[in-house]
């Protein structure tokens, strides 16, 4: 099955999508304009977020279909984006095998029982389908919606889940991760593929429903160096992205402060790399190679600046990314809470502007 062929054994949910401009660009194939999404376009950023989430905690809301696919549509509707990320969060698929973490407001995920030895891999059990029920309903529910915009299923790559299963926690140093990691080799590694299974039965579940592509977030892995990602990490990556390639979907990936790791990031298996605001494009381009397209790069504080300096500053990503095989526009991590949602409207339009055909 070609990457190119958006349709995969499935068949049948990414027709409407297929030659959408963010699947185009994807594909690397010619694009009307430069499409664009932002990570966490749906989220605190948004008033009508905050409203619909009142009252309803992160994780819960992450397990209703009802909430799940008002949050996904929110910033279609608004900014005009051409995509749309499945609301959810990179634990979702461990609290659905019986993980007993919580997601705690200002904290992030904290993991009751951290995984120490090998006893405490026994918590981690495969996933099945009925496990996310609930993902499969509203992904039913937003393809419906959605049209020809395409839906990008969501998942967290085997470091960081690994990162928070051990710490406990959000972590700056991530010194019991290390520690695992160099002191016992070989638990490590099994802890990795045991999470490479769940992720990819994850996104299984996800494509499967009807997403057109997905994206593999490793958030904490800019903590290490090319060759301990190479030998430690890339393995399970590349397991997640195999298990997926059959459908033919394309597959993102990103982390942030990852710039020394893009070659390799795309060596795990993406058609496209994220790329994060600390390397431009053109540089961001040398560093992956040919056959990958990019996706990126706007420094998400800009957009607390004047509307001039944003346009500015587009432009200059817009100059960088000229020549790329393909372009997704994006921010360089994701939106930030207080960002204005009038400074993302204009943002998408400007892009697409500039960018038209």
């Amino acid at each position: 099955m070609s990457a190119n062929d958006s349709r995969g054994p499935e068949g049948r949910q990414n027709a409407a999508t297929y030659d959408s401009a963010f699947m185009k660009a994807c594909r690397r194939e010619p694009v009307p304009h430069t499409p664009v999404w932002f990570m966490r376009q749906a989220g605190r950023s948004l008033p009508e977020y905050r409203k619909v989430r009142e009252g309803t905690a992160m994780l819960e809301s992450c397990m209703r279909p009802d909430l799940v696919t008002e949050i996904t549509l929110q910033p279609v509707r608004r900014h005009k984006v051409d995509a749309a990320i499945y609301f959810s969060d990179i634990v979702v698929p461990l609290k659905a095998i019986g993980i007993d973490l919580d997601i705690k407001p200002g904290v992030g995920p904290v993991v009751e029982n951290p995984i120490r030895s090998r006893a405490d891999l026994a918590q981690l059990r495969d996933l099945t389908p009925e496990d996310v029920h609930y993902v499969t309903e509203a992904i039913g529910m937003l393809t419906a919606e959605l049209g020809s915009t395409p839906l990008i299923g969501f998942a967290g790559a085997p470091f960081t889940l690994a990162s928070y299963l051990v710490e406990g926690g959000p972590s700056r140093n991530h010194e019991h991760t290390k520690a695992l990691m160099y002191g016992d080799p070989q638990l490590w590694a099994d802890l990795l593929d045991r999470l490479a299974e769940i992720t990819g039965a994850f996104l299984k579940v996800q494509i499967e429903a009807g997403a057109s592509a997905v994206q593999l977030f490793d958030s904490w892995v800019g903590a290490l160096s090319p060759a301990d990602y190479r030998s430690r990490v890339m393995p399970a990556s590349t397991k997640v992205f195999d298990a997926v390639a059959p459908y033919g979907v394309p597959r993102i990936h990103f982390g942030v402060g990852t710039g020394e790791l893009l070659g390799l990031m795309g060596e795990a298996g993406a058609d496209v790399v994220g790329v994060d605001w600390r390397v431009p494009l053109d540089e961001a381009v040398r560093r992956v190679g040919p056959g990958k397209a990019l996706q990126g790069n706007l420094d998400p504080a800009v957009l607390f600046s004047t509307p001039e300096a944003v346009e500015a500053k587009t432009d200059e990503v817009l100059a960088a990314a000229k020549g790329l095989e393909g372009h997704i526009f994006n921010l360089g991590h994701g939106v930030l809470p207080s960002t204005d949602p009038e400074a993302l409207t204009r943002l998408v339009e400007y892009v697409h502007t500039r960018t038209a055909v």
